[in-house]
C-alpha cells in the first residue's frame, strides 16, 4: 500500500467514524420529527418514500464529475445554502463521497432532475445545469427540515423525480420608482433560487427614473436617474434621490443569477412612462419641452418620439441593453401610454398618415412591431404589457397580461406566448392584511391564500393553444415600497405560493403548503430576508360595536389568524404570550381595561408570528388610527402612503382616497363621546391621474385654503345605496386649514360632538383646493365628558 492510498483509507475511516457518531446523536424522536412531513417547497412532481434514512453530518463530502463546471457550481450552491440555513459544513471532494452530482441524459426536461436517497448516500442527477441547481435546492431543504440551525440531519430514503409545470416562474422588482441597492437584488436572487423561481424581471425605466447606464447617451443617468421629492406645501425638497446601475454591475448580477438558473429580463418602458428619458433628451420627446424627472406616481403624459430619430435612439439603447442581458426576452413596456401628445403633434399625425395608420393605438402597434423585428434580428424576443394588443398585436410580440386575464387569453388564442401577472392578485405591492403595522402599499388586500389559489392557466384558452402560456409572475411595484425591507416584506412569503403554483403539478393543498412554508420562512430569515408574518398574525374583532362595549363595560373579543396554523395563545395583562399561555378557544368575555397580547404557536412551542396587542380600556375603545378608518360615502380608500414619498420608515402611514379627501370613523358612540381630537397630515398631491383627473371630487372651499368639516351621521363605509330614511348628517365642526407654505405637516384639531343616540359614523371631509397639497386623517381620539 502506498502512502497516498493509506492516507485516503485513513480519511475514509475517519469520515465513517464521524457519520456513525452523528447517527448516534440523531434520537428516535428527532428522526420521527424530521421524517413526518417532507419540508419541500415547491412540492415535487413525484416522491416515492422508502423505509429508513441516511445521516448527513458536518464534514460530509460532495463529489462532482471531473471537469463539469455546472455540477461543481451546483454543489457549491448546496454547500453555501446548507451552511447558511443549517449551519452544516459540507465540502467538495474528488474522492468517493456520500453526496454525488451526476450528469444523466435520461432525466427528462430542461429543468428536470432526479434526487435519490438510499442506504449508500444521496445522488442528484440531471441533464442540464438548471436541473442540477434545482436538485441541489431540494436537497438543501431536506438538509434543513425544520429551518433551524443544528447538527446532523437524517434524510429520509426516497426517490424524487421532478420537473416544473411552467417555464416562466417570475418576480418583477421595480427600481425605477425607488432605486434598490445591488446587495438587495443579490439577496432576492438567492431566495428566488431557493424555491425554484427562475425569472427576475427588472423594471429599469419609468417617469421617475432611468436606472440602466447607456454609454452612448450618458444624460440618461446623469439627469434621468435623479429626481427631487414633491412639496407638501412649503419649499420643494432640494435633495436629489435616485441612482443607477452600471453595465458592469448588471453583468455581474446577470452572471450571479445565471449560476442560480435565473434569467434576468430587462424592461425599458416605452412609448409612455418616458418622462425621465425626455428630461434627459428633450429632442427625443414629442413637443420639444424639457420636463423634470417626475415625482408623481401614476400616469404621466410624456411619450417618446415615434419618428426615425426616436426609433434610432431606442435601437441604440437596445444594442447596449442586449450586450448586458443575454436572455431571450427584452421587455418594452407599452403600458398606460396616453396618446394625447401624439394627438397634438402635427409631425406625428403626418407620420401616421404616411404609414397609413388609422389611429394612435395603431402607431404604437407599428412601433412595437418595428422594435420586435429589430430584436429578432439580434436573436431576441420582445414582450410587453397587454396594452400592446390595442392596436393589433404584431407577430413578433409576446404579452404579459396585467389587466386581468383577457389579454393573455386573446394573445394565446392568436398564437402568441403569454405570461400571467394579473392585478390585483399577483401585484405584490398590494397589502397582505389589514394589520395596522403593514407598511405602505395598495389597499386591495391580497393574502397568501389568494396568491396560492390563483390558477396560472386561464379558462378560455383553447387546449391546443395552452402551450403558449409560459407561466406567471408576481410584481412588486415600488411607488410605495421605498426600502429593501419593504420590498422584501411585500414579496415574501407570497413568492412561495407563486413558486408552488407555477412549478408543481400536484393537487393544491393549502394546509400542506402552510406546513411546508414555515421552515422555508425560517430559511429565508437565515438568509437575511425580511419575511412578512401577516398571514399568521393574530387579529382582534370586537363582537357587536365598541359603543356596546363602552355602554355595558363588557366586551367579547374574537381572535383569529388568516391562516389556521398553530395554536393562538394569549395573555390579559399585557405581558408577552408564551408556549404555556392560555390557548384561545372562543371569544374572550372581558371587562373593559384588559390588554390582550396574542400570537400563534407551533407544536414546537415557537411563535409563528410576532405578538400583536389589543387594549380594551375606554380611551383605547374610543380611538381610531389611520388604518382603522373607512371610506366616506361615494368614496373608496385605495392606497396606504407614507408621510413623504421618500420616507424610510414603515410608519406613519395613511389610508387615502385619491379622488376625494375624506375618511370616516365608523360607528362612533355619540351617546358616549362628547368631544374629539383629530390629528391631520398634509401630504404631497403627486399623482398622475391622466384621463381620470376628471373623477377628482372638488369641494367648494369657503376659506382661503379650505376647511376640515366634521360630519356626524354620514353613513360611511356602507355597501350598497345609502339609507334614504336616515337623518341628514350634522356638521359637528369646521376648521379653516392654514397656509400650507408655513404650517407644519401634522396638525391637530379638537372640538365638541353633538348629542346623538347610538352609534353614528363620523366623516372628516377636507375642502382644500385640488391645486394645493392633500390632507389625510392620521388619528382620531374621541373623549368622554369629564
Amino acid at each position: 500500500m502506498t502512502n497516498g492510498t493509506r492516507s485516503k483509507s485513513q480519511r475514509a475511516m475517519r469520515r465513517i467514524a464521524r457519520l456513525a457518531a452523528a447517527a448516534a446523536a440523531v434520537t428516535p424522536a428527532l428522526l420521527a420529527a424530521q421524517q413526518a412531513t417532507l419540508p419541500l417547497l415547491p412540492m415535487p412532481a413525484s416522491i416515492v418514500r422508502g423505509a429508513g434514512s441516511f445521516i448527513v453530518a458536518a464534514g460530509a463530502g460532495i463529489s462532482v464529475p471531473a471537469g463539469d463546471a455546472d455540477a461543481e457550481g451546483a454543489a457549491q450552491l448546496l454547500v453555501a445554502q446548507v451552511a447558511g440555513t443549517r449551519g452544516l459544513a459540507l465540502r467538495l471532494t474528488r474522492d468517493a463521497a456520500p453526496i454525488r452530482f451526476e450528469r444523466d441524459p435520461a432525466v427528462v426536461g430542461a429543468e428536470g432532475y432526479r434526487l435519490t436517497v438510499d442506504a449508500h448516500g444521496i445522488r442528484i442527477a440531471a441533464a442540464t445545469h438548471a436541473g442540477l441547481v434545482y436538485g441541489a435546492m431540494t436537497l438543501a431543504q431536506l438538509l434543513s427540515p425544520d429551518g433551524a440551525r443544528g447538527g446532523a440531519v437524517a434524510v429520509p430514503l426516497l426517490d424524487i423525480r421532478d420537473a416544473p409545470r411552467f417555464a416562466w416562474r417570475g418576480l418583477m422588482i421595480d427600481p425605477a420608482r425607488h432605486f434598490q441597492p445591488l446587495p438587495s437584488l443579490y439577496r432576492i436572487v438567492d431566495q428566488m433560487a431557493a424555491v425554484k423561481l427562475n425569472t427576475l424581471h427588472l423594471h429599469l425605466t419609468d417617469d421617475q427614473g432611468w436606472r440602466f447606464e447607456v454609454k452612448r447617451y450618458p444624460k440618461l443617468t446623469e439627469i434621468g436617474a435623479w429626481r427631487k421629492g414633491p412639496s407638501t406645501g412649503g419649499p420643494a425638497p432640494t435633495t436629489r434621490v435616485g441612482g443607477f446601475y452600471t453595465q458592469d454591475e448588471l453583468r455581474a448580477l446577470v452572471r450571479y443569477a445565471a449560476d442560480r438558473s435565473i434569467t434576468i429580463v430587462p424592461e425599458i418602458d416605452l412609448p409612455g412612462h418616458a418622462q425621465a428619458l425626455v428630461a434627459a433628451y428633450p429632442e427625443m420627446g414629442v413637443l420639444g419641452d424639457r420636463p423634470v424627472v417626475s415625482h408623481d406616481w401614476g400616469v404621466n403624459p410624456y411619450l417618446f418620439d415615434p419618428g426615425p430619430k426616436g426609433v434610432a435612439f431606442v435601437e441604440n439603447v437596445l444594442d447596449e441593453l442586449i450586450a448586458v442581458f443575454p436572455g431571450s426576452f427584452v421587455h418594452l413596456g407599452g403600458d398606460e401610454a396616453v396618446k394625447d401628445q401624439w394627438q397634438r403633434s402635427p409631425r406625428v399625425q403626418a407620420q401616421m398618415k404616411t404609414l397609413g395608420l388609422k389611429d394612435e393605438n395603431a402607431l404604437q402597434s407599428w412601433m412595437i412591431d418595428t422594435f420586435g423585428r429589430y430584436l429578432a434580428s439580434k436573436g431576441r424576443r420582445l414582450i410587453g404589457w397587454d396594452e400592446i394588443l390595442e392596436g393589433g398585436l404584431p407577430p413578433s410580440a409576446s404579452v404579459m397580461s396585467w389587466r386581468g386575464e383577457k389579454g393573455a387569453v386573446d394573445a394565446a388564442n392568436q398564437g402568441h406566448d403569454v405570461v400571467l401577472t394579473p392585478a390585483p392578485t399577483l401585484y405584490f405591492d398590494s397589502l397582505q392584511s389589514d394589520q395596522a403595522d403593514e407598511p405602505p402599499g395598495r389597499l386591495s388586500i391580497q393574502t397568501l391564500a389568494d396568491v396560492y389559489a390563483y390558477e396560472p392557466m386561464p379558462a378560455g384558452i383553447d387546449a391546443a393553444k395552452a402551450k403558449h402560456v409560459l407561466g406567471a409572475q408576481g410584481n412588486a411595484w415600488s411607488e410605495y415600497l421605498v426600502t429593501p425591507y419593504q420590498v422584501q416584506h411585500a414579496v415574501f412569503p407570497r413568492a412561495a405560493a407563486l413558486a408552488e403554483t407555477t412549478w408543481s403539478t400536484a393537487p393544491r393543498d393549502f394546509p400542506g403548503f402552510v406546513a411546508r412554508l414555515r421552515p422555508q420562512v425560517l430559511r429565508w430569515r437565515q438568509g437575511g430576508i425580511e419575511v412578512a408574518d401577516s398571514a399568521f398574525a393574530v387579529t382582534y374583532r370586537v363582537q357587536g360595536t365598541r359603543g356596546d362595549a363602552l355602554r355595558s363595560g363588557k366586551l367579547n373579543v374574537a381572535l383569529a389568524t388568516q391562516v389556521p396554523a398553530g395554536t393562538i395563545r394569549y395573555t390579559l395583562d399585557g405581558s408577552a404570550p408564551g408556549a404555556r399561555s392560555p390557548a384561545y378557544a372562543a371569544p374572550l368575555a372581558l371587562a373593559s381595561g384588559a390588554t390582550i397580547r396574542a400570537a400563534a404557536f407551533g407544536d414546537d412551542g415557537v411563535a409563528i408570528a410576532g405578538a400583536r396587542a389589543f387594549a380594551t380600556d375606554r380611551a383605547a375603545l374610543l380611538h381610531r388610527a389611520a388604518s382603522d378608518l373607512v371610506a366616506c360615502p361615494r368614496g373608496a380608500l385605495g392606497l396606504r402612503v407614507p408621510l413623504t414619498s421618500e420616507a424610510q420608515g414603515n410608519a406613519p402611514v395613511f389610508n387615502i382616497n385619491l379622488f376625494d379627501t375624506c375618511s370616516a370613523y365608523p360607528a362612533a358612540p355619540l351617546d358616549v363621546a362628547k368631544g374629539f381630537t383629530v390629528q391631520v397630515a398634509r401630504l404631497a398631491r403627486h399623482y398622475g391621474l391622466a384621463h381620470e383627473a376628471s373623477a377628482v371630487r372638488e369641494h367648494y372651499n369657503v376659506t382661503a385654503h379650505g376647511e376640515l368639516v366634521v360630519l356626524a351621521g354620514c353613513q360611511a363605509g356602507r355597501k350598497g345605496p345609502p339609507d334614504k330614511d336616515a337623518p341628514a348628517p350634522v356638521v359637528a365642526a369646521s376648521f379653516p386649514l392654514p397656509y400650507p407654505a408655513t404650517a407644519p405637516t401634522l396638525l391637530t384639531f379638537s372640538g365638541a360632538l353633538p348629542a346623538m343616540a347610538g352609534d353614528r359614523d363620523l366623516c372628516f371631509q377636507f375642502t382644500s383646493p385640488v391645486a394645493e397639497p392633500y390632507y389625510a386623517v392620521a388619528d382620531v381620539q374621541l373623549k368622554e365628558a369629564r
